[in-house]
């Protein structure tokens, strides 16, 4: 079937392009949702520039860039990277399908992408937040399964700088008691060991010794009332709760105490390929953004070392 040539508000083109997505490539609805809208406001933008519908096989690079350059101002540069690859994925599929001979998006250059600074606690905030269930078991007698397992957790996380899919894969079997230290398995199936401290190695063992009811080897640490390994959600859910009693801003996710954790060993001296090998990151680059927020060691440097400080 040949196609239409001109945009029209629902050309054939898109629709046959959006389902691709869903059906061939089993992207999710929020992936296709996006696509759609970037595809729309492109066709919007290109039939009010030009005051008429256009063919799409007449789409020029220059009217890619005039559109890029254009909408610099109104988009943010992860909002217009994620456009163009949407635009520049349509272009593809309707070239390898006749319906056009270029892709006016190949090849053009777009902004660099913003690099946000990760968000983190300071230390007197985190030792606030790693307080809030010492202060709630002060206000109980007895002992308490749940104040001692969120303890436990809240201290893996930020002494061992770990995710929470890390924390929550946890075993007794990749603790190591003498060495205070745990073995994970992070990203890509990579392997590290992580340093724990032994202020968290003695929460986990005072856990292990009251709560836990199976200690062997492939039984894991973090566990509900059942004995059963906790969820992400749950981490989450539990973490949201105690930023609330400590009067935290309540957006500071778990993976937030893993930037806490890079940004305060750099601000105390750490070097940062140690600091990588910590967090278990494959290129120094990724670590290099704390970095950006960690300025309190430079400008304690500055201040000892400059004879203008």
């Amino acid at each position: 079937m040949t196609p239409p040539d001109e945009i029209d508000p629902k050309p054939v083109e898109v629709e046959s392009f959006l389902d691709h997505l869903s059906l061939e490539r089993r992207l999710s609805d929020y992936t296709r949702r996006n696509y759609s809208q970037a595809l729309e406001r492109f066709f919007d933008w290109l039939k009010s520039d030009l005051g008429q519908c256009v063919k799409i096989r007449e789409v020029t690079q220059s009217d890619a860039r005039s559109y890029l350059v254009e909408f610099q101002s109104k988009y943010s540069r992860r909002t217009l990277r994620n456009h163009v690859s949407g635009l520049r994925g349509f272009f593809r599929f309707c070239q390898t399908r006749g319906y056009c001979k270029g892709n006016p998006f190949h090849n053009l250059t777009l902004p660099k992408p913003d690099k946000p600074l990760p968000k983190f606690l300071t230390e007197k905030q985190t030792k606030k937040l790693l307080s809030q269930p010492k202060e709630k078991q002060s206000q109980k007698e007895g002992k308490d399964f749940l104040v001692l397992r969120d303890l436990m957790a809240l201290e893996l996380l930020y002494a061992g700088g770990l995710r929470v899919s890390e924390l929550v894969g946890l075993d007794y079997g990749h603790l190591d008691t003498v060495r205070a230290t745990v073995r994970v398995m992070g990203k890509g199936q990579k392997e590290r060991v992580c340093p724990i401290g032994k202020v968290a190695l003695a929460t986990v063992c005072r856990f292990r010794d009251d709560f836990a009811k199976d200690a062997s080897h492939h039984s894991p640490i973090v566990i509900n009332r059942h004995g059963g390994r906790l969820t992400p959600r749950s981490v989450q859910s539990m973490i949201k709760k105690y930023l609330r009693l400590a009067e935290l801003p309540e957006d500071l996710t778990p993976h937030k105490l893993r930037h806490s954790f890079a940004t305060h060993l750099l601000d105390n001296g750490a070097d940062l390929r140690a600091v990588q090998e910590l967090l278990g990151h494959s290129s120094l680059s990724t670590t290099q953004i704390y970095t950006h927020v960690s300025v309190s060691r430079l400008k304690e440097a500055h201040k000892l070392a400059h004879p203008r400080a």
